[in-house]
Order: C-alpha cells, then sequence, then structure tokens
C-alpha cells in the first residue's frame, strides 16, 4: 500500500476513535485500544518508509561511497532500540549497503579507530551487538556490524548459504567496503556467525588479525553425539539442527507465528531471560516476518548439514587457524567445550567458559553471550587483544 494509502486509513481510525469518545458502544478500554493501534501502525509505516527510503535511494547514493560496490545510507535508526538505549555522541550508527555479486548486505559502523567485524548468530541480526557496540566504541574501535545474507535487513536469496559462500561473501565484503588490510582485521562471532567467521578464517586467513569465536559448535570439527534420543538437556540445546534441516515443515509451522517462535527460543536459550526484552523481541519479530526470513534461517542449517556441506566443512577442518583465536562459551551455554574444539585446529587458542563479572548465586551466561553478559564479553575480548598485540 503506498504510503499517503496507509495514512488515509489511519487518519480515517483516529478520526472514527475521536468522534465516538462519547458513545456507549466503545468504552475507555476499547478507546485505548484503538488509539494504540493507531500509533503502533503508524510507527510501523514510519519503520518501514524508512527502510524503502534507504533502498530506493541506493542507486542515488553509491556515488558516496568509499568503493564502486558500496551504496551509502547515512541517516541515525531512530527506528532501531539500539539507538535509544545506547546513543551517545561517540557512537553515532550509520547504516549502509554493500551490493556484492549481486546481493545486497547491510551493515553498520560506529565510532573511530582500528576496525573490529562483528557477526550475528541465528536467530538474530545486527542488534544482537547492540550493547558489545558502545563499549568497543569506548575503547576506541571503530564498530562494523555485518548482517550475513538472510539476516536482518540483507537479502534473502534462495540460494548461498553454504560456508564456502559465506566466507567468499565476507571476504569479498571486506574488500568492497575497504576493511581488507595488510595485517587483517579483527573479527568477533556468534553462533552462526561463528561458522562463517572460521569458514572465512580457514579459506581467507590473510584476511584475520584476530578472531574471536562464542557459543557454537565447528561444522566439520566438532564432535557431535551419537545417534539416539537425546537427554532432556542436550534436546533443549540441540533441537533446531534436526528441526531447521528439514523441508517445508518448519516453513508450514511457524508462518504466522514467528513471534511465539523467536520467544521460546529466547526463553530456553538464554540464562538471563531478561537480557532479551520486549523491544528487542519486536524488532527480531519484525525481521524473521519479513518475506524469505524464516527460509533463510533454516537454510543455514540445510546447507551446512547436507551431504556436500559436511563435505565442505571436512576440507575446511583440514586447515589450521594461524591467527589468535579466542573461543568463548556461555557457563551456561557451550562452556569451555567451544575453547576445546577450537585448540585441535589452532595454533593460537584461548578462552573457556565465561561467567557473570559479580556472579550471585544461581547466575550465569547462557547462549546469547553479547545480549546477556556483553560487558563480560567485552572485557574478554579487550583482555585477549592487549595479550597479542598485531
Amino acid at each position: 500500500m503506498a504510503i499517503v494509502g496507509w495514512f488515509e486509513v489511519l487518519v480515517v481510525i483516529f478520526f472514527t476513535v475521536r468522534t465516538r469518545l462519547g458513545s456507549e458502544v466503545v468504552n475507555e478500554n476499547t478507546r485505548r485500544l484503538l488509539t494504540t493501534t493507531v500509533i503502533g501502525v503508524a510507527a510501523a509505516v514510519a519503520a518501514g518508509t524508512v527502510l524503502a527510503t534507504g533502498a530506493l535511494a541506493q542507486s542515488a547514493s553509491e556515488i558516496r561511497g568509499p568503493s564502486p560496490y558500496v551504496a551509502t545510507e547515512n541517516e541515525p535508526a531512530a527506528k532501531l532500540i539500539v539507538v535509544a538505549q545506547n546513543a551517545t555522541s561517540v557512537d553515532q550508527i550509520e547504516h549502509h549497503i554493500a551490493k556484492i555479486d549481486g546481493t545486497r548486505f547491510h551493515y553498520v559502523t560506529a565510532g573511530t579507530g582500528d576496525p573490529v567485524l562483528l557477526i550475528p548468530g541465528w536467530p538474530e541480526s545486527w542488534i544482537a551487538w547492540r550493547k558489545v557496540l558502545p563499549l568497543l566504541v569506548s575503547a576506541g574501535r571503530r564498530v562494523v556490524v555485518l548482517d550475513p545474507r538472510g539476516f536482518g535487513e540483507s537479502d534473502k536469496p534462495a540460494g548461498g548459504y553454504d560456508l564456502d559462500t559465506a566466507a567468499r561473501d565476507l571476504h569479498r565484503f571486506l574488500e568492497a567496503t575497504n576493511l581488507a588490510t595488510a595485517g587483517g582485521i579483527d573479527i568477533i562471532a556468534h553462533d552462526v556467525g561463528t561458522w562463517i567467521a572460521h569458514a572465512h578464517a580457514a579459506n581467507y586467513p590473510a584476511d584475520v588479525r584476530r578472531l574471536v569465536l562464542t557459543e557454537s559448535n565447528i561444522p566439520g570439527v566438532t564432535t557431535f553425539a551419537s545417534a539416539g534420543i537425546p537427554s532432556e538437556t542436550a534436546n533443549l540445546k540441540s533441537w533446531q539442527f534436526a528441526f531447521n534441516r528439514l523441508n517445508d515443515l518448519p516453513e508450514i509451522l511457524v508462518q504466522g507465528h514467528e513471534r511465539a517462535y523467536l520467544a521460546w527460543i529466547f526463553a530456553t536459550k538464554s540464562f538471563r531471560s531478561y537480557a532479551i526484552d520486549s523491544a528487542a523481541l519486536e524488532e527480531y519479530t519484525r525481521q524473521y516476518s519479513a518475506p524469505g526470513a524464516m527460509r533463510a534461517g533454516f537454510a543455514w542449517y540445510r546447507a551446512n548439514f547436507d551431504a556436500e556441506g559436511l563435505a565442505q566443512a571436512k576440507a575446511r577442518a583440514a586447515k589450521r587457524l594461524t591467527m589468535p583465536v579466542l573461543a568463548l562459551g556461555g557457563s551456561e551455554g557451550v562452556g569451555d567445550a567451544l575453547r576445546a574444539t577450537v585448540a585441535t585446529i589452532g595454533d593460537h587458542v584461548q578462552g573457556g567458559s565465561i561467567t557473570p563479572r559479580q556472579a550471585r548465586p544461581a547466575d550465569g551466561c547462557g547462549h546469547f553471550l553479547p545480549e546477556e553478559c556483553p560487558d563480560e564479553l567485552t572485557e574478554a575480548v579487550l583482555k585477549f587483544w592487549q595479550s597479542t598485540p598485531g
């Protein structure tokens, strides 16, 4: 629907509510509900307008980008929760689009200094790093957060979700955005982002200065439990590997229930469930309700655990990581397992399990480290960088 059309509908609803303020049919609770609905729809239209404007402006803004492949949209993301939570004079966030081999990749930048690239996991997007971003900016870094293909505001093509393609996407993204420099760039990744970052480091080691991997397994390296019925605890941590790989059924069951699906994942895989608040959940719901978004998320599992994906993973596993690596898990997530796994393929591996800085009884860090324990994660990263000067 055109923007004018939406506006006309809103005006009609609003004035209908106003003219019936004294009606017995429309009680106080109903009036409040209708008014809230109008405001909510208006906000949604405004958000969609910002996105549409950015996309339509791409061709016009390409000439302002640092390379012929980059379209830059320098509007602050007023519609996104990160600005409301973390905006300061030093971390104003800018949104950009890099077009790589016909696919548009959304990314954000903030701060000045040596660049560091952050990659989110599933089912998240760039906003997963909203709490870590200002901490790294305050530490004197220029932060770049990428939405990989299928994530957030990036394109969601039908294919290209195997990790060799994802590694190539990342390599070309660094080239297109002038982030590929001698000595490489620091990279921090989470969950599926860890899959991507490991594949990229294995295939393009010169791109990477220092690598931080969090809360994941490594396809082709991690040893999975033998076949059989998993324990309840193991099932809660790994059910998605079987479910997401199924053809069609996940889409059938999740369509129209994206919010409930995401809320259940965040509630069961986090320890500090309050860390993914209602504003974050609503933004994730908006992003994963977009056409093709859930399909793209499932495709990461389908493409990397079929026969071809596993063959790729086996070949990558034979490549050692020569750069310094920090591998971290939450105390209530994978714990020390990721460090132990990466230690088998890396020459300079640190890490372990992250616990809350001021742990209280029964407190811990769950799977969603960037959102649940951002201070502890950032502190570990800064110490790692200090111990491994590039």
